[in-house]
C-alpha cells in the first residue's frame, strides 16, 4: 500500500502523478461471469486481460480448492449474436463447453487429470450458448445460430456425408436462429444427431426445461424489435421424442420485454416483465395467469446483450423445504440484494440484504447457497456466496486488493440534471422532432471529481472534464469501481459518467425516451450534463472533452459535429456513418436503428442528417480513433474514413489499429497502449505534461490547435 506524503504539491490539472497505471487494469483482477454448479463443485468463468482475453472456466471444489477446469490456452466463448453468452455447463463432473476459436462444443472429463477436450459437435458455421440439461433424454439443449454467409448453408460434414439430421439449413442470407438439441450418448458418431426444437423467429434465449422434464419454455422475437424492446414468452409440452409440440403464447404483448424465464424448485414459472413500466419479477400459473410476486420502481433485470443473464434464482432448504427467492435489483443507478420467502404471499416478505456492493449480477443458486458478482465503488469485481439460512455472505474468490491507498479513489456522486434540445443543429432536428418530444426533461450521472491526496490544482484554476457516454446505446454505467475512470480522475481530471435518455435502471419509459431520437436525445444530454458542472464552476469551460465506445463513439462523433461546447474527442471503435451501419453490422443489431432513428432506407435521409461523416465541416477539435481490426461490429472503414475526412479538413486526428482485438478490447497491452495515448493526446490538446513518459503518438495537422506544443 502506498504511504500518502505528507506535503501536497501543486501543479497543473492533468499532469498529477498517480499510482493507478494502466499495467493495474489489467495485471491481476479478471472479471467474472456465469457462476453454476454440478453437486458441490462450483464453477465460473474468468476473463483474464493478461492471458490476451482468454475466458477460463474455473472450479471450486468441496474442499475449497480454487483451480482452472479448462487448461491453458484454450478459451471458452460464444459468437452467438457476435457478443455471445454463457458459454459451458457442467453435469456429473463433466464439461461441455464452447471453445472460442472453432465454436464447436467440446466435452472433457474433469475425474481426469489426464483427459483432453473432445468435440461433440461437426466443425461447421454454428455457434452454440445459453445450456440447459435433459436428463431425462441426456441432451443438451440450447441456442444455436447459423452464421454461415452464402444462402445459409452449412458446408458439407463428415467426410462428404449428407447431413440427414442436422440443423436445418436457409435460403435467407442473414445467420438463422434456432433451439437446438444435441445428444450425449454418441460421442463423436453423434455429429449428426443434432435436431432443431424450435425454429423460424429471428432470434431465440432462455430455454428451459421444468423439473419434470415435460415442458419447454423460451423467448423469442423479430426484427426490427431487440430483447429490450418487445419479446414473447412460450411454453410448449414435449412429445415422446423431446420435439416441443404446439407452444402456447404465455405473455408478450407487442410492448413488453421478458426477461430469464425460469423455473422454480416447486414446478412454478417465474419471469421479469416491463409492462408496466418497470421490470418486476411475475409468476405464471395455468389458472391463475400472470402476477407480479413484488411490485417496486426498480429494474430487476438488464438488457439482454448476452445470453443467460440471470438476476434471480431459488434456494431450497432440505429440511424445511422452505423456497426462497434470491435477486438483485438496480434503484437510483445502484444495484442491491434482496430475498423474498415464496411460501408467503404478503409483500413485507420482501428483504433486502445489506452488502458493500453497488452493482450485483449473474445470480446462481442451490440449496441455502446463492453466488453472485458483485462490485463497489472502493473494490474490483468478486464472486460472493450468500448462505439463506444464516444470512452470511462469504468472499469466493481471492480479494484483488488495490495497490494503492484508498485516498487516490474518486468518490461517485449521483447527480439529476435537466437537458433539453436547445442548441441542437435544426439540419438534425428535422422539423418532425423539434416538437416538445424529448424538451424539458431530466437525465442521470455519476460525477467524479478530482482526487489525489498528493496534488492540488494550480491557484485560479478548474479542473478538465472528460464526459464519457457508455456503450449501447440501451445500455447504462455504474458505481462499480472503474480503474480507467480512476486513472483520470486520480491525474487531475473531472469525469461526468452519464446515463443519458435511452439507458436502462430507470424503467421502460426512460429507455423509450431515446425512440426515433438517437443522435438527439443523447447528445443533448451530454451537452447538458457538462453545462451542468460548468455551471457550478467545478470544471475549465475550455478543456471539456468527450470519450465513448461503440454506440458510445457514435455519441462523441454526434455532439463534436453538432455542437460547439466540446474541445476534444476519443472515439473507441465508434461510429460516423450511420447507412454503413444499417447495411453492413451483425444480424443482432442490424434493425436496431429501425426504433433508434428509423426504418432503412425509407428514413435514409435522417440516417444522413444524423451521420457525422456528411458533416465534417462542422467539427471543430481534434478527435483521436481506436479501432480493433477484427470486428465486426462496427467495421474498421467506419474510424479509417472519419479519420481521413478530419484529416483533409486539417483538423488535428490521430489513428490507432489494433489487430486481433474485435467490439471491445480484451488484451493488455491494447488496454494499455490506448490509455496512454489518449493521455499524451490530451496533453497536447489540453497544453499539459503528464507526469509519467508515454509513447508518442502521431497527431496530424497538431500545429493547427492555437496554443499546442
Amino acid at each position: 500500500m502506498t504511504n500518502l506524503q505528507k506535503n501536497v504539491q501543486v501543479a497543473s490539472y492533468g499532469s498529477w502523478s498517480s499510482p493507478i497505471n494502466p499495467e493495474q487494469l489489467t495485471a491481476s483482477t479478471p472479471s467474472y461471469a456465469y457462476p453454476c454448479c454440478d453437486g458441490e463443485n462450483l464453477y465460473w468463468l474468468e476473463s483474464r486481460p493478461w492471458e490476451n482475453g482468454r475466458s477460463v472456466i474455473v472450479r471450486r471444489d468441496s474442499k475449497g480448492i480454487i483451480s482452472d477446469a479448462l487448461p491453458a490456452p484454450l478459451s471458452a466463448r460464444s459468437k452467438v449474436h457476435e457478443y455471445g453468452g454463457t458459454p459451458y455447463i457442467v453435469i456429473d463432473d463433466v464439461l461441455y463447453f464452447c471453445l472460442y476459436d472453432d465454436q464447436r462444443i467440446y466435452r472433457l472429463d474433469l475425474t481426469d487429470n489426464q483427459a483432453i477436450p473432445v468435440p461433440i459437435t461437426a466443425e461447421n458455421n454454428y455457434r452454440y450458448a445459453d445450456f440447459c440439461y435433459d436428463t431425462n433424454r441426456h441432451r443438451l439443449i440450447c441456442v444455436a445460430e447459423n452464421a454461415a454467409t452464402e444462402n445459409g448453408v452449412p458446408p458439407e460434414l463428415n467426410n462428404g456425408l449428407e447431413p440427414t439430421n442436422i440443423l436445418e439449413p436457409t435460403n435467407s442470407l442473414e445467420p438463422t436462429n434456432s433451439i437446438v438439441a444435441i445428444p450425449l450418448d454418441d460421442s463423436l458418431d453423434g455429429f449428426l444427431a443434432i435436431s432443431t426444437l424450435c425454429s423460424g423467429d429471428d432470434f431465440y434465449a432462455y430455454p428451459r426445461l421444468d423439473n419434470t422434464g415435460t415442458q419447454l419454455c423460451w423467448i423469442s422475437w423479430n426484427h426490427p424489435n431487440m430483447p429490450w424492446d418487445n419479446t414473447t414468452l412460450w411454453l410448449a409440452d414435449l412429445d415422446d421424442q423431446g420435439i416441443p409440440t404446439e407452444p402456447k403464447n404465455v405473455t408478450g404483448n407487442g410492448d413488453e420485454a421478458i426477461f430469464q424465464p425460469q423455473w422454480s424448485p416447486d414446478n412454478q414459472l417465474y419471469f421479469v416483465s416491463d409492462r408496466d413500466n418497470w421490470w418486476n419479477i411475475y409468476r405464471w400459473q395455468p389458472e391463475h395467469g400472470m402476477k407480479p410476486i413484488h411490485t417496486m420502481a426498480a429494474e430487476f433485470a438488464t438488457p439482454l446483450w448476452v445470453l443467460g443473464m440471470s438476476t434471480y434464482g431459488f434456494c431450497q432448504d432440505s429440511h424445511s423445504k422452505a423456497v426462497s427467492l434470491v435477486c438483485c435489483f438496480r434503484q437510483k443507478g445502484d444495484w442491491q440484494l434482496a430475498t423474498k420467502i415464496l411460501n408467503h404471499s404478503h409483500q413485507s416478505d420482501f428483504t433486502t440484504i445489506a452488502t458493500h456492493h453497488t452493482d450485483i449480477s449473474d445470480i446462481c443458486c442451490q440449496g441455502i447457497k446463492a453466488w453472485f458478482v458483485g462490485s463497489s465503488p472502493e473494490s474490483n469485481a468478486e464472486l460472493t456466496e450468500y448462505n439463506t439460512k444464516d444470512q452470511a455472505l462469504t468472499r469466493v474468490t481471492v480479494e484483488a486488493k488495490l495497490p494503492f491507498d484508498k485516498g487516490y479513489l474518486s468518490t461517485p456522486i449521483s447527480i439529476r440534471f435537466r437537458t433539453e434540445n436547445s442548441g441542437l443543429s435544426e439540419q438534425v432536428l428535422g422539423k418532425k422532432n423539434t416538437s416538445k418530444q424529448c424538451s424539458e426533461q431530466h437525465a442521470y450521472a455519476f460525477y467524479y471529481p478530482p482526487q489525489n491526496p498528493d496534488y492540488q490544482g494550480e491557484p485560479n484554476s478548474l479542473p478538465p472534464l472528460i464526459v464519457i457516454c457508455h456503450g449501447g446505446p440501451t445500455g447504462s454505467t455504474s458505481t462499480a469501481l472503474n480503474l480507467k475512470i480512476q486513472y483520470w480522475t486520480s491525474r487531475g481530471f473531472a469525469v461526468l459518467d452519464i446515463n443519458y435518455r435511452g439507458s436502462t435502471g430507470y424503467g421502460r419509459n426512460y429507455r423509450k425516451q431515446l425512440h426515433k431520437l438517437w443522435g438527439i436525445a443523447d447528445v443533448s444530454d451530454v451537452v447538458a450534463g457538462a453545462e451542468h458542472l460548468i455551471k457550478q464552476q467545478l470544471v475549465d469551460p475550455d478543456k471539456i472533452a468527450i470519450r465513448g465506445s461503440s454506440a458510445g463513439g457514435y455519441t462523441v462523433l454526434a455532439a463534436l459535429c453538432f455542437h460547439d461546447l466540446f474541445k476534444a474527442g476519443a472515439c473507441l471503435y465508434g461510429i460516423g456513418d450511420l447507412e454503413t451501419l444499417a447495411r453492413d453490422t451483425h444480424k443482432f443489431e442490424s434493425r436496431y436503428l429501425d426504433t433508434l432513428i428509423g426504418p432503412y432506407p425509407e428514413e435514409r435521409a435522417t440516417y444522413q442528417q444524423r451521420s457525422p461523416i456528411h458533416h465534417v465541416d462542422q467539427f471543430h477539435c481534434p478527435v483521436i480513433f481506436f479501432q480493433g481490426l477484427d470486428d465486426k461490429v462496427v467495421p474498421p472503414e467506419q474510424a479509417t474514413t472519419m479519420t481521413k475526412a478530419l484529416r483533409d479538413k486539417q483538423l488535428p486526428v490521430a489513428y490507432l489499429s489494433f489487430e486481433g482485438e474485435g467490439h471491445g478490447f480484451r488484451k493488455a497491452e491494447t488496454i494499455k497502449r490506448a490509455l496512454e495515448a489518449e493521455l499524451y493526446f490530451y496533453g497536447k490538446i489540453f497544453d499539459f505534461e503528464p507526469s509519467e513518459s508515454l509513447p508518442k503518438i502521431q497527431i496530424d495537422n497538431l500545429n493547427t490547435v492555437s496554443g499546442v506544443k
